[in-house]
């Protein structure tokens, strides 16, 4: 988009001022989301706001009502909601429904349609990365939004098997057979030595003092990844993974790129204006 036509875009919204948020429960506190997008609104010269809202599990239906309510105008939903919000959706992109879980909200007319641009964020970070996923083998951490996201596009990217472990076995099984993978039992792992090529945490743990046993767990993994170890969390002091990756000699990255990737696709949903991932970086 030129500055002209963003420009024009711009004194469109400006003519309602529009709230943007992001959803979450204690951990929307800890997300880089309104930093960012905040950065860019200012940079643009918008008229516009974004805001995290805190949200318990019992007020989230409440939550949902209230975009229609105060009319806002898009909403990132984050864990632990991202399957749950499908249920309040209006509509849903096609690659939402599919995935089932949304991370994006467009809100028009008192409609609400859901998007996933996790996914997207995730193949755009790989190729960033130079990683090729076609006939490669994958092993995904996790059972939630974020990892039916990776699951969905590693299988949308051709990749030859994705073996999806979580703590719960019957949702990793849930999430295998929705989305197309292997689920494995977590106690599976210290015996799971195939040769896989990537490893991809997509659970919302990466710091041991989050979770002991699965930190316990995974110092244990004896799989032999060869080409990346990838946590699709950011801002950790203590990651894990990333040392499990540096005790492997192998390359490590985390979230910063997918973050950036998605909040770019997100913008453009939300404002037509098309900003370039980079400015979604701290």
């Amino acid at each position: 988009m030129t500055n002209h036509q963003a420009a024009i875009v711009g004194s469109q919204l400006d003519l309602y001022a529009p709230v943007f948020c992001i959803i979450s429960d204690r951990r929307v506190f800890r997300s880089r989301s309104p930093q960012l997008f905040r950065r860019v609104i200012a940079k643009l010269g918008l008229n516009a706001s974004y805001v995290p809202f805190m949200v318990q599990p019992d007020n989230f239906p409440k939550a949902m009502e209230s975009l229609r309510v105060l009319n806002i105008a898009g909403a990132n939903i984050t864990v632990p909601y991202k399957e749950k919000v499908v249920d309040f959706m209006d509509e849903l992109s096609e690659g939402a429904n599919i995935i089932g879980a949304v991370n994006t909200v467009v809100c028009k007319d008192g409609k609400l349609k859901g998007y996933n641009t996790n996914a997207i964020g995730i193949m755009d970070a790989l190729n960033e990365a130079g990683i090729e996923v076609a006939d490669k083998t994958a092993l995904v951490f996790g059972t939630g939004g974020a990892a039916r996201a990776a699951v969905f596009i590693l299988n949308w990217l051709r990749a030859a098997k994705v073996w999806v472990v979580g703590r719960d076995y019957e949702k990793a099984a849930r999430l295998a057979s929705h989305v197309a993978g292997s689920p494995m039992k977590l106690d599976r792992l210290e015996q799971f030595s195939e040769q896989v090529q990537l490893l991809i945490n997509a659970t919302s743990v990466s710091s041991p003092d989050e979770a002991p046993e699965l930190a316990k767990t995974v110092s244990k993994l004896k799989c032999k990844v060869s080409l990346l170890v990838y946590d699709l969390n950011y801002g950790r002091c203590k990651n894990m993974w990333q040392a499990w990756a540096q005790a492997h000699n192998l390359p490590f990255v985390d979230g910063t790129s997918t973050l950036a990737h998605q909040a770019s696709r997100t913008f453009a949903l939300w404002t037509g204006i098309k900003v370039d991932p980079g400015e979604f970086i701290c």
